[in-house]
């Protein structure tokens, strides 16, 4: 059995084996992965990870990454259940990241017999939409919440959604930023490097999204904000406002915003994927995030260690992450996001107050060594 592998290597003084199933990612799940990787290998761990194409490319998974993912074609997407089952096999624990990745993890160990290993599968994302889709992912959830040995959500919804569906076993486990707070960059060099990169006027402020381009994120909301809130200011303002949005994603949906932008010349600017988002941290003056849904968004944990005043859609964790470092607002709502960042530019002292309890909060949040350290202590409790 897995229990009795796994106390074998403990008695023969070798490592736990952890085989990471990690799908399709660009963003916070990926960077949480590389994250617990990093952390569990410096620990003695050994750990797997099977993963997509696109997530092994851009993120540093560790040396034992096989990238094994299921297709449509049916022949090669058996063929690969086949391999990730193969990588289960030796594994005391299976760890899978995200709704994809749980069942495929599921699927992999699926009539296995004594020797199966226990799946932990974490939620990261709650799932939107309706209609037919909304009802079958719905059902996969259920699948996932009474087949898993522990289930665990990065928000408190995500939680409460699989105590729910019937979980034996459901947790908060909190997900770290590693790129918050570090390195400290000064604003003054920060801003003069954009300023030369895109001509910004440095007069101007600066309002900062960090954003994959996908319909979750409400940028379209972002630019009917931007709109209004250019009208509200009237036409000839003491600052000008440049909205900057980081990140890259669906190209279809990235054209069709960009038309927008061209059609009624909204200060929007969409400047792609980019390394150096502590810059754009260091260099803005606001923190803008209006989507459907987040859990632990690590943009917004960086943005609170970066001091920036912080308003957000109040869906998902955001509330508890926030707190009282920013302004939250319905999600999907133009008019109130638009009136929350027209009076947040107009009261620098409001704006200083909420930088510096966003600094606190983050002070105060679990950083990667605590997440590492509640997961390997969730990892012994079925191994």
């Amino acid at each position: 059995m897995a229990e009795s592998t796994a106390q074998d290597r403990t008695a023969a003084h070798e490592p736990p084996r952890v085989l990471m199933v990690v799908g399709p990612a660009a963003g916070g799940i990926g960077a949480h992965a590389e994250s617990l990787v990093r952390g569990l290998t410096d620990e003695g761990w050994h750990v797997v990870v099977a993963t997509a194409p696109v997530t092994a490319a851009r993120f540093d998974l560790g040396a034992h990454v096989e990238v094994a993912w299921p297709g449509r074609q049916p022949l090669a997407a058996w063929r690969t259940l086949r391999r990730i089952r193969a990588l289960a096999s030796g594994a005391d624990v299976v760890h899978a990241q995200g709704h994809q990745a749980g069942l495929v993890a599921l699927a992999a160990t699926a009539c296995s017999g004594r020797g199966t290993p226990p799946v932990i599968i974490s939620w990261h994302n709650a799932v939107l939409g309706s209609g037919f889709r909304r009802r079958l992912r719905a059902l996969l959830e259920r699948v996932q919440v009474r087949r898993a040995e522990i289930m665990t959500g990065a928000s408190q919804d995500l939680v409460d959604r699989a105590l729910e569906l019937g979980a034996r076993r459901a947790e908060l486990a909190a997900v770290a930023a590693p790129a918050a707070g570090q390195p400290d960059i000064d604003r003054g060099p920060a801003r003069e490097r954009l300023v030369d990169e895109l001509g910004l006027d440095p007069d101007d402020d600066w309002l900062l999204t960090v954003s994959r381009i996908a319909p979750q994120k409400n940028l379209d909301v972002l630019l009917d904000a931007a709109r209004l809130a250019r009208d509200r200011r009237g036409r000839a303002p003491a600052r000008g406002v440049a909205w900057l949005v980081v990140g890259d994603g669906r190209d279809d949906l990235l054209a069709s915003l960009r038309a927008q932008v061209a059609a009624d010349g909204t200060p929007v600017r969409f400047v792609g994927a980019r390394s150096d988002v502590p810059t754009w941290m260091a260099a803005a003056d606001l923190f803008v995030l209006p989507s459907a849904w987040e859990a632990r968004a690590l943009v917004v944990q960086e943005a609170l260690a970066a001091g920036l005043p912080i308003v957000a859609s109040a869906v998902g964790g955001l509330p508890e992450l926030v707190g009282d470092a920013g302004v939250l607002v319905p999600a999907g709502d133009p008019d109130v996001l638009a009136d929350a960042v027209v009076e947040l530019l107009a009261d620098p002292e409001r704006s200083g107050a909420l930088a510096a309890a966003g600094r606190r909060r983050w002070a105060a949040l679990p950083h990667e060594a605590d997440v590492l350290e509640e997961w390997t202590t969730r990892y012994r409790t079925v191994l």
